[in-house]
């Protein structure tokens, strides 16, 4: 079976310390129900990934050179 987590297109994808997840909720203000979702199925995701857990994406960007994002895991 292929690792899809490991594909060379697939952004890297990185689970959020608690402190650094206060940081960033803090400076847009906003909670953490407020952040973009994704699905614990989704094969991308970091297996230690948990239902609750905040995911820090890493894109190439053409124009900011990296483009980060961040997704709540749910069911």
């Amino acid at each position: 079976m292929v690792d899809v987590s490991q594909h060379e297109l697939v952004p890297e994808h990185t689970v959020l310390e608690e402190d650094v997840l206060e940081e960033v909720l803090s400076e847009y203000d906003i909670d953490r129900t407020d952040l973009p979702k994704i699905k614990r199925n989704d094969s991308a995701l970091p297996d230690e990934a948990e239902v609750g857990d905040v995911i820090k994406i890493v894109r190439n960007s053409r124009t900011t050179d990296q483009a980060v994002v961040y997704r709540l895991v749910v069911e």
